[in-house]
């Protein structure tokens, strides 16, 4: 499992993300503070508070590559 942040602050990134991560198959969770939930739930995703960076727990053992590619847009840098 692979874990990144993300940043989900517009309603055209939520769909454009859920779009995203769809085409694979594999389980994403968002982790904000004590909740999870499917990233690929746009309903889900609208329960979160979108106005911090969220946890993306990526269930991948292979393709890593590809996924990060796709996340690239979402991801925020870390230091």
């Amino acid at each position: 499992m692979k874990t990144v942040k993300i940043s989900l602050n517009s309603i055209d990134k939520v769909k454009s993300f859920v779009n995203d991560i769809s085409k694979f198959d594999y389980d994403f969770d968002l982790v904000s503070g004590r909740y999870v939930i499917d990233a690929k739930s746009i309903m889900g995703i609208f329960s979160l508070d979108l106005s911090k960076p969220i946890d993306l727990n990526i269930h991948a053992e292979d393709n890593i590559d590809e996924i990060m590619a796709v996340l690239k847009p979402y991801m925020i840098e870390t230091k």
